[in-house]
């Protein structure tokens, strides 16, 4: 149910918040993970190679899709804070029908672009046409993955973190199931993969609607989801656009390592899809701490609550630490098992752990700059989140350019690559939080 975050001690609050999406963005991880195990352990190097090198496009569409739901959700939050449930309703419904026409444009566009897409990432021939087929049975999902992921931020928005977190359990679930029953009972292989992928989006997206229909009566619209504002759309547009490019900037910089790691080889490639499963399992979680310090910070501030705004920052700040820490000796211990969840080639398996081992002393970097992004989006000012991110992309592609062709590093250069555009990223993040009205 929804939340009055504007209410209460802020460390239980950002707690309870932050639990559900990090479960659930790990539940999400999990049913893209067992795509690249089941795949990787059933079929073989080259297919684990094709669902891996089609992924980091793939990530980046929805990732953008994503940074317009939660760009709408900062100001569906400061709505709500401010109690201003009419403007709300304008809001989500303005949002949900420009939302649903550029996720069918955009899906379209990668149909018809797929194969030059692929071609442009350096992918390998041998697994070429087999990326281009699980490519686009994915993007036809893509309006399904939409409508979850808006009202599951929505509902994030006002508060409530845990039924978005139900909904995908229960598509993860299917999504196993059918892995399970395509790629290892009826021997599709990686369109076996990706067809189970899309119906499990199309049933979380189902579940949110029932659910909201059923339960939250501030977005049972009725005929009221046919009106468009188009005062709002520019300010929708304003935040979510912003928002989508920042969330999708870091991505950018991962499909420019891709091309680099492509031009390695397969095994480098296959090694590179396990390293970005399990990388996304440790850095998602300090995202999610980032955005629900977002949440918080958004609401209050629609309420005029300065005081609770700042301290959401400081208490959101000391749970990256921690978790930054406790991840890093994690990685440290376990990167060869970890790495053999994907797969048994020797080769494939040594070359994570290499990078796995580096990137765990890391990852307190990024802890702190998710913590700064927090705040700013919970501000309402995104456009040092976006520059920032830029500055991390720019860096970290230049910085594995030189690292890789010219020092001959190989895999090793890409985590030193990361924690230069991570150090980047803060170092133009920080001037700005020390120019802020007290955050701390």
């Amino acid at each position: 149910m929804t939340n009055d975050m504007t209410q209460g001690k802020i460390l239980p609050i950002l707690i309870k918040f932050t639990i559900p999406l990090v479960l659930g963005n790990l539940l999400q991880l999990t049913y893209n993970a067992v795509d690249s195990i089941i795949v990787g352990q059933y079929v073989g190097k080259e297919a684990l190679a094709a669902v891996g090198t089609s992924n980091p496009l793939l990530t980046l569409i929805i990732l953008f899709v994503q940074g317009i739901c939660l760009g709408a959700g900062i100001l569906i939050g400061t709505l709500y804070g401010a109690k201003d449930y009419k403007t709300l309703k304008r809001e989500v419904s303005t949002a949900m029908i420009s939302g649903v026409v550029f996720s069918l444009a955009l899906t379209v566009i990668a149909l018809i672009a797929a194969p030059l897409l692929l071609r442009i990432l350096q992918v390998d021939s041998v697994i070429h046409a087999e990326a281009v087929a699980y490519l686009r049975i994915i993007m036809c999902g893509l309006v399904f993955n939409f409508i979850y992921n808006f009202f599951a931020s929505t509902l994030r928005a006002m508060g409530d973190s845990r039924s978005p977190l139900y909904f995908l359990g229960i598509s993860a679930v299917i999504n196993i199931i059918g892995d399970l029953i395509f790629v290892v009972c009826f021997s599709m292989g990686t369109i076996g993969c990706a067809i189970s992928t899309v119906l499990s989006e199309v049933l979380s997206c189902f579940l949110c609607w029932a659910y909201i229909r059923r339960k939250i009566p501030i977005l049972n619209l009725g005929k009221e989801w046919i009106v468009f504002d188009s005062v709002l759309l520019k300010e929708i547009i304003q935040y979510g656009f912003v928002s989508a490019l920042q969330q999708s900037t870091v991505q950018l910089g991962k499909l420019g390592i891709q091309g680099i790691v492509n031009t390695m080889g397969v095994t480098a490639t296959a090694a590179f899809t396990a390293i970005n499963r399990i990388d996304d399992y440790a850095y998602i979680p300090e995202q999610n701490i980032g955005h629900a310090m977002t949440s918080v910070m958004a609401q209050n501030r629609g309420a005029g609550e300065m005081k609770r705004v700042r301290t959401a920052f400081r208490v959101g700040m000391h749970i990256e630490l921690v978790y930054g820490a406790v991840l890093g000796i994690f990685l440290l211990f376990f990167a060869n098992p970890v790495m053999r969840l994907f797969t048994h080639d020797e080769a494939t398996v040594a070359m994570g752990e290499q990078y796995l081992r580096l990137i765990a002393l890391m990852y307190i970097v990024p802890a702190v700059t998710n913590g700064i992004q927090g705040y700013f989006r919970g501000m309402g000012d995104l456009k040092i989140t976006l520059w920032s991110s830029l500055m991390n992309m720019g860096a970290r592609v230049a910085a594995c350019v030189l690292l890789v062709f010219v020092c001959k590093m190989g895999i090793t250069a890409l985590p030193w690559a990361y924690l230069i555009g991570w150090a980047a990223m803060m170092l133009y993040e920080l001037p700005y939080l020390a120019r802020a009205s007290s955050p701390f």
